[in-house]
């Protein structure tokens, strides 16, 4: 009894004095004053209802769900684009797509997407000169190897994953990029875009031509989980750009298992592009469960590292659900809205957004609050406490005071979005698109969105002053791009081109 006493009286007197402290428990929650680590997860073609907190039956995401349940809840969260790296553009500089420097898919095989400039201004670059170490794992898409877009050369100062999107059509390739080396994978050859005359014989034949051993997501995970042990200790900036639900549907077998046979299912040929499949809706939930685990194991390391308070995790998706390669967003009713991908009606650019931050963010929570990919860069820097790093004349605004509920919130006046044949605008309630034909703006058609969400009846005639602002937007609230000429001539995406090719050839 006294051994108990003495030995409770030594804990207290030991806790009394600074630098002595009871050691913590596998998965307790520390705080400090050190800078928050900050997770961006962004997920490729998710569509905003495809996860169980957005209304999804039949896919199941209990790890997203769960991060829903202990945070906040976007429901007017929108992508920086439609497509891919315009998208993943504005996220990292803050520049909606009238001012940023890739506006489209603008691509070669090997030699990757437009790349963005030395000098670009990321996210990753400021963070790092508040002392973050930073990390990027999974699908790139702003510059192939050989460029200054390359993400080494962008403020990070790890990489595994993607550099060409195109690449990135095939689950199973030869090699990643890491750390500027390729990563040899112990997988065939085959081409990402294949036809079939007629379904295989068995379900075995279609995992012998289109897999390997070498599930590309694997090294991805690896590398990221490594990266956060190895930084527990000092901020980290870690950006998971799961290349998951991008076609083609490819999925390795243990998690196709989980939905074999649960769908009325049609072997998908490959008459829309990408790799054929015998179970085209089983293996592309399956796909999006893989992604699912994978994010669990990011939040089930940072729970174990006692670092859950310390921690603002965001997940989101680059654009809306895709409508080729076998997937079938009809079935999954992956969006409430309209058209899909490729598309900037709301089906293609709203997506689902949840943040977690033990202690800043109220778990449950939901907001209306419009938000886009380019308020990510400001948010992030006010977290940090570093709003003065903030680069002058971004279209982003921080939505921190949102997320914790504390300060007042800045509202946009209006978002803006282009492809290379149309503009979108929301301001407040009200979204405008118009077509736009050899330079020339179309007619502005104009969407109640409070009462109409699916964009279903053009109220322009009812509201001339609303489309005269929009169409003012529209046209002095941009910046001209040589590279995106809305189908005009463009002599320096001509070049680019043809750089381009050379660069291939060297790095094939």
């Amino acid at each position: 009894m006294k051994r108990i006493v003495f030995t409770l009286l030594a804990l207290v007197v030991c806790i009394g004095f600074s630098g002595c402290t009871p050691p913590l428990d596998a998965g307790s929650e520390k705080t400090s004053d050190r800078k928050p680590n900050i997770i961006f997860i962004l997920a490729d073609d998710l569509g905003y209802a495809e996860l169980g907190s957005y209304g999804q039956t039949k896919i199941k995401t209990p790890n997203l769900d769960k991060l829903r349940a202990d945070g906040i809840k976007f429901t007017n969260a929108y992508s920086g684009h439609a497509v891919c790296a315009p998208s993943r553009c504005t996220f990292l500089t803050g520049l909606h797509t009238g001012h940023s420097y890739v506006r489209g898919n603008l691509g070669m095989p090997v030699a990757g997407q437009l790349d963005i400039p030395a000098d670009t201004v990321t996210v990753a670059k400021l963070l790092k000169q508040s002392g973050y170490v930073t990390a990027v794992c999974g699908k790139w898409g702003l510059g192939g190897p050989g460029t200054d877009g390359v993400p080494w050369k962008q403020g990070f100062d790890v990489f595994c994953g993607y550099l060409d999107q195109w690449r990135a059509h095939n689950y199973y390739p030869t090699y990643l990029y890491k750390n500027g080396e390729k990563l040899l994978l112990n997988n065939p050859e085959f081409a990402s875009h294949q036809r079939l005359e007629k379904p295989l014989a068995t379900e075995e034949e279609y995992f012998k031509l289109f897999a390997g051993p070498d599930y590309c997501t694997k090294p991805m995970i690896s590398t990221a989980l490594d990266f956060i042990d190895e930084n527990k200790d000092k901020p980290f900036f870690l950006y998971y750009a799961t290349p998951i639900p991008h076609v083609s549907i490819q999925v390795p077998q243990e998690d196709y298992a989980q939905y074999k046979d649960t769908f009325d299912d049609t072997p998908y040929l490959g008459d829309k592009g990408y790799l054929p499949h015998p179970q085209p809706r089983a293996g592309y939930a399956a796909m999006v469960s893989h992604m699912d685990r994978n994010v669990g194991k990011i939040i089930d390391r940072i729970h174990a590292l006692g670092l859950d308070n310390d921690t603002l995790i965001i997940f989101t998706s680059d654009n809306g659900p895709t409508f080729n390669g076998g997937s079938d967003s009809t079935f999954f009713e992956s969006t409430p809205f309209r058209e899909l991908k490729c598309s900037i009606r709301e089906g293609g650019i709203r997506v689902p957004l949840i943040a977690k931050w033990p202690g800043k963010i109220k778990a449950g929570t939901t907001t209306d609050l419009p938000t886009a990919l380019w308020d990510m860069m400001p948010t992030f820097l006010e977290a940090c406490n570093e709003v003065d790093r903030t680069p002058e004349g971004i279209d982003g605004i921080s939505i921190l005071p949102t997320l914790t509920g504390e300060g007042k919130q800045a509202i946009h006046n209006h978002f803006y979005w282009e492809t290379g044949n149309a503009k979108a605008v929301r301001m407040d309630k009200w979204k405008g698109y118009c077509r736009v034909k050899k330079g020339v703006d179309g007619q502005i058609e104009l969407f109640d969105l409070e009462a109409d969400p699916k964009e279903s009846k053009n109220i322009a005639k009812e509201y001339p002053e609303v489309v005269a602002k929009i169409h003012t937007i529209m046209t002095e609230g941009r910046t001209d791009s040589p590279y995106y000429t809305f189908g005009l001539p463009s002599p320096a995406r001509s070049e680019w081109v043809k750089e381009a090719k050379v660069r291939a050839e060297k790095y094939k």
